[in-house]
């Protein structure tokens, strides 16, 4: 079977377009890439939460499948939108890399240790807000936040120009890329609690098409995609977008799964609102009912700490 994936023309996007194109041909069936530009690729000097949101990566995608141009598309599952176009379908969740944040830096190993008037970058709402409360903590006010945007390649190029200090970055992009030596520190998950699906990739095809459904099968790895489930469900719930600095983490062991949620005003006091549950998962509808119970807590008020 001839199956071609869409893909975006960065080098992270295509490394992750190639290795599924690798495990494809791996079960006998040939491969093509499709390399194609996004909106999300081509917009760089805007956030995202005011030009369309995580939608802007994929549209073009999604336009690919739908002429029948492409079979599926790959997507670092964190950038797709918690609620599909009609006629799409999420037919793969893949094993996840490292979920953590990564703290990338020439000269300073860590937030305590950056200079006064410090500029960290990222134009994540998530990663904004987590930082925030982390630097107040420090008692830090002097740190400034400032936007970054581009690809990977681009955001490290801007980084070795000195126009920030410091940047954070997903550890699974760079360790993908082969860069895990531009990391100077991982961020647990209690520090920086990711983004629902971070790590993960997710491959996306037109309902209807059980002959990619078929041969996608053999790549998905249920843990993740059920972690996943509830993570997204988290965020669906709220409405997540790349408007909402939410974060939600979810992991799972002998069944018993433990949903982390938070989020926070990035404009406001620097404090978060937090809520976690944890069930017996088994199925997705299962991981789907936590992460709503969850995303309730959230919108109660969950604990402030």
């Amino acid at each position: 079977m001839l199956l071609t994936i869409a893909t975006r023309e960065s080098r992270l996007a295509l490394w992750q377009a190639e290795h599924v194109k690798t495990l494809l041909q791996q079960q006998g069936h040939a491969a093509a890439l499709l390399g194609m530009t996004t909106r999300g690729d081509q917009i760089l000097d805007v956030a995202l939460s005011k030009v369309g949101g995580k939608g802007l990566f994929v549209k073009e995608l999604e336009t690919a499948l739908h002429e029948g141009r492409a079979d599926l598309a790959v997507h670092s599952l964190k950038d797709v939108p918690m609620e599909l176009p009609p006629g799409f379908a999420l037919a793969c969740v893949m094993r996840r890399e490292d979920p953590r944040d990564a703290w990338v830096s020439p000269g300073c190993a860590s937030l305590e240790e950056l200079p006064p008037g410090a500029a960290v970058g990222t134009s994540s709402l998530r990663r904004t807000v987590l930082l925030r409360a982390r630097l107040a903590a420090l008692g830090r006010a002097d740190v400034r936040i400032e936007p970054l945007r581009g690809n990977l390649d681009t955001r490290l190029r801007k980084l070795d120009e000195g126009r920030y200090a410091a940047i954070v970055l997903a550890a699974a992009g760079l360790k993908r890329l082969g860069l895990g030596g531009r990391i100077r520190r991982l961020f647990s998950t209690d520090e920086m609690l990711p983004a629902a699906g971070q790590g993960a990739l997710g491959i996306e095809i037109c309902e209807g098409r059980a002959d990619v459904q078929a041969a996608l099968a053999p790549l998905a790895d249920q843990a993740t995609w059920l972690a996943v489930e509830a993570e997204r469900a988290v965020s669906r719930a709220l409405g997540g977008s790349c408007s909402m600095p939410l974060a939600a983490h979810a992991t799972l062991e002998g069944g018993a799964m433990r949903l982390l949620a938070a989020w926070g005003d990035p404009q406001g006091q620097p404090r978060l609102v937090t809520a976690q549950g944890s069930a017996a998962v088994a199925t997705q509808a299962e991981a789907r009912a936590l992460g709503q119970r969850v995303a309730a807590d959230l919108q109660a008020g969950g604990a402030r700490p």
